[in-house]
């Protein structure tokens, strides 16, 4: 192997990365499991796992053992010829999720891109000429330019108009708002939500997952299409495989990326029932999505996942966590949500600074959203005494801010 050895960043040194990103004075080059480490050794306990995304921990041995192997033996062919790995994975993938076709792609923007051909393919097939999508309020589907007009952030979408006039947004949760736009909008094909929304705040609807089961009966009665955008709770994050499990539908298209390739860029676009079939030769496309690699990735990861039990895990500890949480802050006016490994912590104040407090003062990697919210992505396979230690720099954190 050869040795490359990187040279220290000087803080006056020069960038020629565009400046998206407003990031951290602070980089990791090792991680191992729920934990991330600097160049001098430090050691961070990481309760955001890259934004959800490496659910198994970093450098898990398994899934490092097959990207090492595959890379050795052949990374890409193209979509030109069969591919097994390919073919394993979605199978993988379709037993997990009860979904029937499956298209890999290579992130979550791009899996949501799908979803809303689908949608407009589906609406051309029933006649409707300008097919309109139902999408809630301060969702987050994405940064291309359709999934960031389905995206109920005015933040984000700043700077980017015109964007498309293709969704009718309404409140999270409010199934009579679904009902109205339903009389007011007779072009509208599908609906695409977030089981929790995950940038939101970690909202859960008021009714709970039931709400999925409400708009399920909407969609039904409807004709249209029930999309589920599970980037971020799909992969055991929420204690089930997709968080739609926690009750008895099932979705007409399902999204998801994130935790499938525990850090490698990979997503997919599901359908079952009435999508299947929408897309075919010559409609949708990716150079990248379903290589050799990710696709070897991808049933890696649902295969340890699956032998380690780490969906259950996910759900016990994390209830553990939420417990634990809302008994040592009690006396704080804090308000603690979610589910699995999908913890929020809503403070009554604006608290975008802790990130740095934790990062600086108790080595301790969170993230911040919706303003007030302290938002927790810990490992899915996370363990209760790395939920122990977790609580332990977290309440002492909230306490000596509050």
């Amino acid at each position: 192997m050869t040795d490359i050895t990187l040279a220290p960043i000087q803080p006056d040194q020069p960038s020629h990365l565009m400046a998206t990103y407003g990031r951290q004075a602070i980089s990791f080059v090792r991680g191992r499991g729920a934990y991330l480490y600097t160049e001098d050794g430090t050691e961070y306990l990481d309760a955001l796992t890259g934004i959800a995304v490496c659910g198994l921990g970093h450098a898990h041995p398994v899934i490092a053992e097959a990207i090492a192997e595959q890379a050795a033996t052949l990374v890409h062919t193209s979509n030109l010829f069969e591919i097994p790995w390919q073919t394993a994975a979605a199978q993988k993938l379709a037993e997990v999720s009860g979904m029937e076709e499956i298209f890999f792609s290579n992130s979550g923007a791009e899996s949501n891109e799908g979803a809303i051909k689908i949608a407009r393919k589906f609406g051309t097939q029933q006649g409707v000429r300008l097919p309109k999508i139902i999408v809630a309020e301060q969702s987050f589907h994405g940064r291309t330019l359709a999934t960031l007009s389905a995206t109920g952030n005015k933040k984000v979408q700043d700077g980017f108009a015109p964007l498309t006039n293709d969704f009718i947004r309404v409140p999270f949760g409010d199934v009579e708002a679904i009902q109205e736009a339903a009389l007011q909008h007779p072009d509208i094909v599908a609906i695409l939500i977030e089981p929790i929304q995950g940038e939101g705040g970690i909202n859960t609807a008021p009714q709970g997952f039931s709400y999925l089961e409400e708009v399920r009966n909407i969609c039904n009665q409807h004709n249209w299409l029930m999309m589920l955008d599970e980037i971020q709770t799909g992969n055991g994050r929420t204690g089930k495989y997709f968080a739609y499990q926690h009750t008895n539908i099932v979705p007409d298209v399902l999204t998801t990326a994130k935790g499938l390739g525990n850090g490698f860029p990979v997503g997919a676009v599901m359908t079952q029932g009435k999508a299947v079939g929408l897309l075919g030769p010559g409609s949708h496309g990716s150079t990248y999505g379903g290589t050799v690699l990710g696709s070897r990735v991808v049933y890696t990861v649902i295969d340890t996942i699956q032998k380690e039990n780490a969906v259950e895990n996910a759900a016990i500890v994390g209830r553990y966590i939420v417990d634990q949480l809302r008994t040592q802050l009690a006396d704080k006016n804090v308000q603690v949500r979610g589910f699995g490994m999908m913890i929020g912590i809503q403070l009554p104040k604006d608290c975008a600074e802790l990130v740095a407090i934790a990062r600086d003062q108790h080595k301790l990697i969170i993230n911040v959203t919706a303003g007030s919210v302290v938002r927790l992505l810990p490992p899915i396979n996370m363990t209760q005494a790395q939920a122990d230690d977790l609580l332990e720099r977290l309440v002492a954190l909230i306490n000596n801010y509050l």
